[in-house]
């Protein structure tokens, strides 16, 4: 495998982690993730991110360098944009091989370095206005862009090619292979990196959705032709496209988010499954889009990604000893984390000798500032007076998504 040229002298040396790991231990990856790093070479060399050893990634790594006559070892500079071990995992045997190598983190990465890989020397803050001058026409600048997604965060920007290196900023999941940038793509792949955009977005990004929105603004200064994120595609035709989807996804925060529904359901005995039919059928027949998802049989990184951008949630669940359904406990802890705010709610559920699953939804969910209309909870199986009254309250809330301003 060789390196891929961005422009003259910069260069994209990546690896494809394969799915039989979950990414951050969490995200299902069925069709993996790329892992970019980024070499710049001037009269100095810098490589900006780096990987940790996962899944034959070093020796990918080691081959696209040799394809470009650089080694590990030649490297002058390393540019830590974030901390994060699947960009930083190999720091400790890379300073082994090579201990006149410099590194160039934010402020706040600096502790990081030490704490994690116990590496003082050679270590130089940067932050927004620094640059450095690797000779040759090739000037690095840099950009603090706290929370994206940890506090220590930041960009770096080559200025003579235009080329953004915004690290897990305008990322996505799944390999990349033969078709690297965005004119290459079919829109067979299209299709496929938008949807793996919203999902990483929504898994990895979306509570820091303000911190987006604000370095969004903050890099709008910069003549971006081209940019290069650690996770995905290389944006060179189209960059603004990206941009754009991270501006709108980041958008959904505060709301409003897009007019579909999505209903997620849990049933122990089959009482509450009764009702989802009816359910899908009533939002259907108000013409909104309605996306389903099972849980615990579907993995929240699925059910999280579908949320994040609708407008209205209909949750369905039993109660179990008292309190909710513990599969959906799990799904609206996630809510929560990734600040999934201001939705359009109804929830429905049966319940055996008592209730309580409502009680708990409420105090969870509170914090999240969503609108619910009245919930429809019923013992044992429900008659069909139950079926219609849900139904009514499914239609109601697809009523008010389709007429969101």
């Amino acid at each position: 495998m060789s390196a891929v040229e961005l422009a003259s002298g910069v260069y994209r040396i990546a690896a494809n982690i394969g799915n039989k790991d979950l990414f951050e231990g969490i995200w299902p990856i069925p069709d993996g993730v790329s892992i970019n790093s980024y070499l710049v070479k001037g009269e100095k060399t810098a490589l900006i991110d780096l990987v940790k050893d996962w899944d034959d990634a070093l020796s990918q790594i080691n081959e696209q360098l040799s394809s470009v006559g650089a080694e590990f070892k030649d490297i002058d500079y390393l540019i830590l944009n974030h901390m994060e071990p699947d960009h930083t995992g190999w720091l400790a045997e890379l300073k082994k091989q090579n201990p006149n190598l410099e590194i160039l983190c934010s402020k706040k990465a600096v502790p990081l370095v030490k704490a994690f890989y116990k590496i003082e020397d050679g270590v130089t803050s940067v932050g927004s206005g620094d640059s450095l001058d690797l000779g040759g026409g090739k000037v690095l600048l840099f950009e603090d862009t706290p929370n994206i997604h940890w506090p220590e965060t930041m960009v770096t920007f080559e200025k003579s090619t235009g080329i953004l290196f915004s690290c897990d900023a305008f990322g996505s999941f799944g390999q990349v292979k033969d078709r690297v940038f965005d004119d290459e793509l079919t829109m067979e792949d299209r299709e496929f990196y938008e949807r793996e955009t919203l999902r990483y977005y929504a898994n990895i990004v979306s509570t820091f959705s303000s911190f987006v929105l604000k370095a969004i603004e903050k890099l709008g200064g910069l003549d971006i032709r081209m940019i290069a994120p650690s996770h995905g595609i290389i944006w060179r035709k189209n960059p603004s496209e990206v941009i754009e989807q991270y501006r709108r996804l980041a958008s959904y925060h505060n709301g409003p988010a897009e007019k579909e529904i999505t209903l997620i359901w849990s049933s122990m005995y089959g009482n509450t499954e009764k009702l989802v039919r009816p359910l899908i059928e009533a939002v259907e027949s108000e013409g909104v889009k309605i996306n389903v998802h099972r849980v615990p049989q579907e993995h929240i990184s699925f059910v999280l990604a579908d949320a994040w951008k609708s407008a209205g949630l209909i949750f369905g669940m039993p109660t179990y000893e008292y309190r909710m359904f513990p599969p959906m406990a799990h799904v609206l802890d996630i809510f929560d984390r990734s600040h999934v705010k201001f939705r359009k709610i109804f929830r429905f559920g049966s319940f055996g000798w008592s209730g309580g699953a409502q009680k708990q939804f409420h105090e969870m969910t509170e914090a999240l500032k969503w609108e619910c209309i009245e919930p429809v909870e019923w013992q044992g199986a429900a008659d069909e007076q139950i079926i219609q009254k849900a139904v009514e309250q499914a239609r109601e809330l697809a009523r008010q998504i389709k007429n969101m301003e």
